[in-house]
């Protein structure tokens, strides 16, 4: 099984680019492309409650993920693109492989909610100073459509088979937040479903 994300995707280019410069002022490097894929180590994958990672500056990320087994079957669920944002200013690939990538066990049939893919939420929460902040929220149409999305993987070699994507996330509400612990979550309206996980960031000691 292979595990990719795909960085820088949202679909207001100009906003991304926007994204971009404001990241390369505090040293994150620009990407090779906009979006840009990332090849990742399937056994980050991580579905417990907790975490263990390095350093001080980890974030959460709330992602919609999709899943396909060998046949091209696809469900979709939600997940964390727990990254290093201290390690991003040397290189965006190495801090994605760096910590892992809390994923939820539960899936939604990919047929289900094709139709409803713009309108699905996205949400999340830091647990900060022992308070729940919002972190993130917003509609998968923030993120490049759907068929952009297989475009881009096929344009890459990816073929959706044997694979798990996290396909991109909504505008953080008031920058990066270091906390304790990250909840978040993929809402469809129309099966009135919520898919959740949270999760506690445990530092491990230097």
């Amino acid at each position: 099984m292979n595990l990719y994300a795909i960085g820088y995707a949202g679909r207001n280019k100009d906003k991304t680019w926007e994204h971009i410069e404001e990241l390369k002022k505090i040293g994150v490097p620009e990407p090779k492309s906009v979006p840009e894929l990332y090849h990742l180590n399937p056994e980050l994958l991580n579905y417990s409650d907790k975490i263990h990672i390095i350093g001080d500056e980890t974030s959460g990320e709330v992602e919609i993920v999709l899943i396909a087994d060998a046949d091209g079957n696809i469900e979709v669920t939600v997940g964390s693109d727990h990254t290093d944002r201290g390690l991003e200013t040397i290189s965006i690939q190495k801090s994605k492989q760096i910590c892992p990538k809390p994923l939820a066990e539960e899936t939604i049939k990919f047929n289900d909610i094709e139709d409803e893919w713009d309108d699905l939420e996205l949400f999340s929460y830091v647990k900060n100073d022992g308070e729940w902040v919002e972190y993130q929220s917003g509609n998968v149409s923030a993120i490049i459509p759907l068929e952009e999305i297989k475009t881009f993987l096929k344009e890459n070699g990816v073929e959706l088979k044997d694979a798990t994507v996290f396909c991109g996330t909504v505008p953080l509400k008031d920058g990066f937040i270091f906390g304790d612990a990250f909840k978040c979550g993929l809402k469809s309206n129309k099966l009135n479903k919520t898919i959740e996980i949270e999760y506690e960031i445990n530092k491990l000691k230097e």
